[in-house]
């Protein structure tokens, strides 16, 4: 009976013990944390959406932490800087939910025509309504670029007889950029050579990395940029611009990536 009499003052003893000083110091810091006045969450699987809850939160820690968690750098307008800003969305894709958060938005991307992967966001920008344009080589830049000399004085003339007009269909390359909409007419040409035309057309620069390139014979009549260049070939890279404000999107740069040598 004595043995259980001890027990139970034991145990009566450790439940009464008082907390130490380390442990209020530790219950005091985490109630001390300041609780954000946002939450942002991303999730990339099974396709990269946003989800923001924020009342007066400073925008330029809302960009902070979308930069960090999408992994893609983001830049603000200077009137946004310290702009408060109260919203909620949930579980929107990249651009709807890019659209809510600022009256201004550009997104620069790279698709790589190959991989089947929907285009990647290399830059956002979020900039005040009456901002003009980013640099088109903020993100999107590069050391080499080919060139396309030609010797026909009449391009971009309009022909003005029939027998001109006809002569003019019946050249093995002929692009054409109107409306946003790109139309590539090649017979049997090489590759590097209608990706030259293209970007001397949208005045872009183009980078041409393989030489042993395929040959193009296609018709291809007005479509965006991006799906003629899926068409033309697996091993291209397209650097484009997307204005949200406008629905606008344009082309950047064009590379002709190496073809993967088989391993041995």
């Amino acid at each position: 009976m004595s043995a259980l009499v001890c027990l139970a003052l034991v145990t009566t003893s450790l439940a009464q013990k008082p907390a130490t000083p380390e442990t209020d110091t530790k219950q005091t810091q985490k109630d001390s944390k300041p609780k954000l006045p946002y939450v942002l969450k991303t999730r990339k699987n099974p396709i990269l959406n946003i989800s923001l809850k924020a009342e007066k939160a400073k925008m330029s820690e809302v960009a902070q932490e979308l930069s960090k968690q999408l992994k893609v750098p983001v830049f603000l307008g200077p009137e946004r800087q310290n702009e408060l800003v109260t919203i909620e969305f949930s579980e929107l894709t990249l651009e709807p939910a890019l659209q809510l958060m600022s009256p201004t938005v550009y997104v620069d991307y790279e698709i790589e025509t190959g991989s089947g992967a929907p285009p990647k966001a290399l830059g956002i920008y979020f900039f005040d309504a009456n901002q003009s344009e980013p640099p088109l080589t903020a993100v999107v830049n590069g050391s080499t670029q080919s060139m396309l000399i030609e010797g026909n004085t009449e391009d971009g003339v309009e022909p003005e007889t029939d027998e001109a007009k006809k002569k003019l269909e019946e050249q093995p390359l002929r692009v054409e950029f109107k409306d946003n909409l790109l139309t590539v007419k090649a017979k049997k040409q090489p590759l590097a050579l209608v990706l030259l035309k293209i970007g001397e057309e949208l005045g872009i620069p183009v980078d041409i990395q393989e030489q042993n390139a395929a040959v193009v014979d296609a018709e291809i009549s007005k479509l965006p940029v991006e799906d003629v260049v899926r068409q033309l070939s697996p091993h291209i890279r397209l650097y484009l611009r997307a204005d949200l404000t406008r629905a606008e999107r344009r082309a950047l740069r064009i590379v002709l990536t190496e073809t993967p040598k088989p391993t041995q």
